[in-house]
C-alpha cells in the first residue's frame, strides 16, 4: 500500500503537570517527551514521514530542542495547532501528502508507546481500514444522572478505553474531519469522528498498552519514573542433601519412586531450596537459612513448595516481579527425565508465573563426586527478576 505517515500532536500545555510550558518539552531522563514519542514512531519502522503539530508559540522551543537533542530524520512538516485538539489534528492532516495511504495520529504526551502498539495499529489499518489501540477495563463503570446517582451499569466485557496511536486510511480520516468541521461536531478523539462519518472502527490490543501512559498530571511522571527505575537482576541458588534410606525423595514437589530419599529438616527438596535461594539472592533478601531456619520446629518436615510460594509472595510484597527461573538437578540416580514436566508445572504454579518462564533440567556427573557415588543430590538455580524501587 501507499506510504504511511504519522501526525504527532504536541500543541498542548502543561498546566495539569504544574508546568509553565508545553509538557511535550518536559525532559524525562535526558530526553524530551516529544522526542521520546518521535523516537518511538521512527523506531517502529512503520512510517515514511511525520508531521509534528505545535502551538505557534512553541516554534522557538522546537528549534532549540532540535539543536539540543538532534533532528528526527522522519519529520517532514511542522503544522500549527488550533484552539482544540481536533483542529490541531486537522491542521496536521493538511500537511500529509494526498498520495499517503495510512495516517496514524499520536499524542506526543504518550511518550512511552512501544513498537508492538504502533505496529498493531498500523497493520490493522492496512488490513481493515482502521486500527485503534484499546485496553480492557478492570473497573466496573456506572452511568450517572444529573444528581450523581448511578442509573445503569454497562457490561464491562464490551467496554474498552482507547489510546493513541489511532491509524486510518488517510482519505477516510480527512473526510471525517472535514465533515465534522462543516457540522460543528466535536469529539474527544479521531476514532469518534470516523465512527460517526465513515463507519465502525477496529480496536486492537497489546500487552504493552498498560505502559502507554499519557503524561497529564505530575502523578503520571512519578509513575513512569518508578517504571523506568526498575532493573533486571539475577540470583543464583545452590543446595545439596544426603541420600538415605527411610526417606521419601521429593524434588520440586514431585514424589520420585526410589529406594532412598533426601535427609533434611524439611522435606529436603534440594531443587526447591536452590530455586528459593536464587530468587532471594536476586532480590537482595536473606537466604532460606534465615527465612526458614532449621532450628525452628515449625519447618520440621515442611512442604518446600509451600515455602516457594511464600518466597514468591515476599518478592511481590517488595515490588519485584519474577521473570524466569532455571533449575538444574544433579543426580546419578534415579532417572528424572519422566518427572520433569510435573516439576515445571509445580514450580510455575508455586511462583505464580507462566510455565514457559520455568525450566528444569537433570544431569549426572558420570560417576564423579558425591552425586556420582549416589551419596546425595544437589541442585543449582538461576533466577531473573525485575526489581522495583531501585533508583
Amino acid at each position: 500500500m501507499r506510504d504511511c505517515w504519522a501526525v504527532v500532536v504536541a500543541a498542548g500545555r502543561g498546566l495539569r503537570m504544574g508546568l509553565p510550558y508545553n509538557k511535550a518539552f518536559y525532559v524525562f531522563r535526558g530526553r524530551s517527551v516529544l522526542n521520546r514519542s518521535l523516537d518511538a514512531m521512527t523506531g517502529s519502522g512503520c512510517f515514511d514521514g511525520i508531521v509534528v503539530v505545535l502551538a505557534e508559540g512553541d516554534l522557538d522551543a522546537w528549534r532549540q530542542l532540535c539543536a539540543r537533542e538532534g533532528e528526527n530524520p522522519l519529520v517532514r512538516e511542522i503544522a500549527i495547532g488550533g484552539a482544540t485538539r481536533q483542529e490541531s489534528v486537522r491542521n496536521g492532516l493538511e500537511k500529509v501528502p494526498e498520495s499517503v495511504g495510512i495516517v496514524a495520529v499520536h499524542d506526543a504526551a504518550r511518550a512511552f508507546v512501544t513498537r508492538d502498539v504502533i505496529v498493531k495499529t498500523v497493520e490493522s489499518a492496512r488490513q481493515y481500514g482502521s486500527g485503534v489501540i484499546a485496553e480492557k477495563l478492570v473497573d466496573t463503570v456506572k452511568v450517572i444522572d444529573a444528581d450523581g446517582y448511578a442509573i445503569r451499569t454497562p457490561e464491562r466485557a464490551r467496554l474498552r478505553t482507547v489510546q493513541t496511536p489511532q491509524a486510518f486510511l488517510r482519505e477516510n480520516l480527512a473526510k471525517a474531519h472535514e465533515l465534522a468541521r462543516l457540522d460543528g461536531f466535536a469529539a474527544t478523539d479521531d476514532a469518534a469522528l470516523v465512527e460517526k462519518y465513515i463507519g465502525p472502527v477496529r480496536l486492537v490490543e497489546s500487552e504493552d498498552s498498560a505502559r502507554n501512559v499519557k503524561l497529564t498530571r505530575a502523578e503520571d511522571v512519578r509513575r513512569m519514573t518508578m517504571e523506568f527505575s526498575r532493573e533486571t537482576r539475577a540470583g543464583h541458588g545452590y543446595d545439596a542433601h544426603r541420600l538415605t534410606e527411610g526417606r521419601a525423595l521429593i524434588l520440586l514437589g514431585v514424589r520420585i519412586p526410589f529406594e532412598k530419599g533426601l535427609l533434611g529438616h524439611s522435606d529436603a527438596d534440594v531443587a526447591a531450596h536452590a530455586a528459593m535461594d536464587a530468587l532471594l539472592g536476586a532480590a537482595g533478601l536473606p537466604d532460606i537459612g534465615r527465612q526458614f531456619p532449621d532450628s525452628d520446629p515449625a519447618y520440621a518436615g515442611a512442604d518446600s513448595m509451600r515455602l516457594v510460594g511464600q518466597v514468591a509472595d515476599l518478592l511481590e510484597a517488595n515490588g519485584h516481579r519474577i521473570l524466569n527461573i532455571d533449575v538444574t538437578i544433579i543426580a546419578q540416580a534415579p532417572k528424572l527425565m519422566p518427572h520433569i514436566p510435573a516439576m515445571r508445572e509445580n514450580l510455575a504454579r508455586a511462583l505464580g508465573i507462566q510455565e514457559n518462564r520455568v525450566n528444569v533440567k537433570a544431569t549426572t556427573t558420570e560417576g564423579m563426586g558425591f552425586e556420582g557415588r549416589g551419596e546425595g543430590i544437589s541442585a543449582h538455580a538461576v533466577a531473573m527478576i525485575e526489581a522495583g524501587g531501585y533508583r
